[in-house]
């Protein structure tokens, strides 16, 4: 495993440090603007348009953020970035304009959306907007074909599993993500404690948790992992010593 001491060393702002979408809006450069200037590390969703450019969007479909219907892999990063978000000055921003951004401040942690059968060239076209990024980055996924894929292609970066699930019959399934030879695992909070993540944690894995919105949230990521993802309130107030 690669030494990621660093994923532990912040909370992380789900989706950059917005206001629950009142005037900053989540995923966008003035979340992570917010986020950097915080000093928190920066969590943040990848989708791959229509001409093979990841950009930062949480949605499959435009209209919760961008109010007008359709698919956004149907448009282009350039169209893409005509559209507000939320009626902010803010657009969707590309991988490559958040890094320009972000320069390094704080570690980002990438979460590839994936479509089955629909990524061919998604882990490689995100590979090379990394690669000549000097901050700390790490990449996860909930899909197991793009953890294979970023395998496949030498990941030189920390790879995580996104899951969740408190059956064992999930288990089974993370297990066999593991087999992969993941760095992390970014885990829902609220099933946790499980047997997967205690036998991971006694292997050394690194777990994060996803997503904390309040003091019982922390406490309880804290009482069974390492380091959480948060949202919709200040850490710096409710830390945990």
């Amino acid at each position: 495993m690669k030494d990621i001491s660093w994923l532990k060393a912040q909370p992380i702002a789900h989706r950059g440090y917005h206001d629950m979408n009142r005037e900053v809006w989540e995923n966008t450069l003035s979340a992570f603007q917010r986020a950097a200037e915080a000093g928190f590390a920066i969590e943040c969703d990848l989708q791959f348009t229509a001409d093979s450019v990841p950009v930062i969007f949480h949605d499959h479909d435009l209209e919760r953020l961008c109010g007008i219907k359709g698919d956004v892999r149907e448009k282009t990063a350039a169209e893409l970035g005509l559209l507000s978000i939320g009626g902010t000055k803010d657009k969707v921003p590309t991988l490559a304009q958040m890094l320009r951004l972000v320069n390094g401040r704080v570690p980002i942690v990438l979460e590839l959306k994936g479509r089955k059968g629909d990524d061919e060239g998604f882990a490689a076209a995100v590979l090379d907007v990394l690669e000549d990024y000097e901050g700390r980055v790490a990449l996860m996924s909930f899909d197991h074909w793009l953890l294979k894929g970023l395998k496949a292609l030498d990941v030189p970066y920390p790879l995580g599993l996104t899951a969740d699930g408190a059956k064992p019959e999930t288990f089974f399934v993370h297990e066999e993500a593991m087999q992969l030879g993941l760095d992390f695992i970014s885990y829902f909070y609220g099933h946790l404690p499980n047997s997967f993540i205690s036998k991971e944690r006694a292997l050394g894995r690194t777990i994060i948790t996803w997503t904390v919105r309040d003091k019982a949230a922390q406490e309880h990521t804290f009482a069974n992992a390492d380091q959480m993802t948060f949202e919709g309130f200040d850490p710096r107030e409710t830390m945990i010593s």
